[in-house]
């Protein structure tokens, strides 16, 4: 992760060593649930996010009720969609969905997989950084293929999880096109800005919402913080100082760690994205986070290796909040 200020972060704030992509994920300590804000229920450094809550099922022809509740109030996650939504829109429309080319075990095995440590060449570039997305969240349930266009050549492997050393979250992506049976959606790896299609027929994939969007604005300092359409939170912040800056273009909320023995902030809220100035960063890959700091200070100015920077009340809201997946448009 990129944490902050080199020498005066703790090996222990940074993210461990690359998994082995041939391997795949391994057994986490600790697991966020599906339908929980990323600090809903908060890891341990030694188990991240105990998995608190059932995943919550929705028939298609239920009315969800979107309850609002204070700022500072946690409140629901994203709402667990199913595949028959591609098959609907399909029928509706009348276009044919698109076949995947086949994949077989071992061509999926063989494919780098899509994680912060990683780097997917051959993927395509976010088209419309600064568009707004529809809220609409992937979750694969087993590591499945991602293409660079429907019916296209595979390019990259998405596990169901996220590992940063001993910890695990669940992979959510956000989706920021749509045709029918598929999904294109940002990756966690590099380059920033780096995109993939994902066959929504497949069993493993699933769909979730959520209904939360962080807006960084980097020359005003400030963040704001969006549930549907309405300003819920807004803050002024610190990003990342000449020569190490806090990359623009439409990123998301990866995963949520809580430290036991916080340095300079109680929760890190690592994005997908990385610095373009650190390719390594006090151990870990260079990924840009959302925290907080001990003091005031370096609120309202470029102070930061290219991380985020925001208050403590801050910090509360998003990581109590705005679930893993949600978009975050930095300006």
């Amino acid at each position: 992760m990129n944490s902050e200020d080199g020498g005066q972060t703790p090996q222990r704030d940074q993210l461990g060593p690359e998994q082995d992509a041939s391997l795949g994920p391994t057994p986490p300590s600790g697991v966020r649930s599906s339908t929980e804000p990323p600090s809903g229920d908060r890891n341990r450094r030694t188990g991240l996010l105990l998995a608190a809550a059932l995943a919550v099922v929705v028939a298609l022809v239920a009315i969800i009720a979107l309850a609002s509740g204070g700022e500072s109030t946690p409140l629901a996650g994203p709402v667990t969609d199913t595949t028959a939504t591609a098959e609907a829109d399909a029928g509706d429309t009348g276009e044919q969905i698109v076949a995947p080319q086949d994949v077989t075990a071992a061509a999926l095995a063989a494919l780098p997989q899509s994680t912060t440590f990683t780097t997917v060449t051959g993927a395509p570039a976010d088209p419309a950084p600064t568009a707004r997305t529809s809220g609409r969240i992937v979750h694969p349930t087993t590591t499945v293929a991602v293409f660079a266009a429907p019916g296209s050549a595979p390019i990259a492997a998405l596990p169901p999880q996220q590992h940063f050393a001993e910890l695990a979250t669940d992979t959510k992506v956000p989706v920021i096109a749509e045709q029918p049976g598929w999904a294109q959606v940002l990756l966690p790896s590099r380059p920033n800005g780096s995109t993939g299609w994902v066959y929504l027929e497949d069993p493993a994939v699933t769909t979730e919402h959520s209904r939360y969007r962080i807006a960084v604005d980097r020359e005003h300092f400030a963040l704001t913080l969006f549930e549907n359409d309405a300003q819920i939170g807004r803050w002024t912040i610190g990003v990342g100082k000449a020569g190490a800056v806090t990359p623009a273009g439409r990123t998301f909320v990866l995963s949520s760690i809580l430290e036991d023995h916080p340095t300079f902030s109680p929760v890190v809220l690592p994005l997908g994205a990385h610095s373009d100035t650190h390719t390594t960063f006090g151990g870990g890959p260079g990924t840009v986070g959302i925290h907080t700091w001990p003091t005031a200070t370096v609120f309202g100015q470029a102070s930061s290796d290219g991380c985020v920077r925001i208050p403590p009340d801050a910090l509360d809201v998003i990581s109590t909040t705005v679930p893993l997946g949600s978009v975050v448009d930095i300006t």
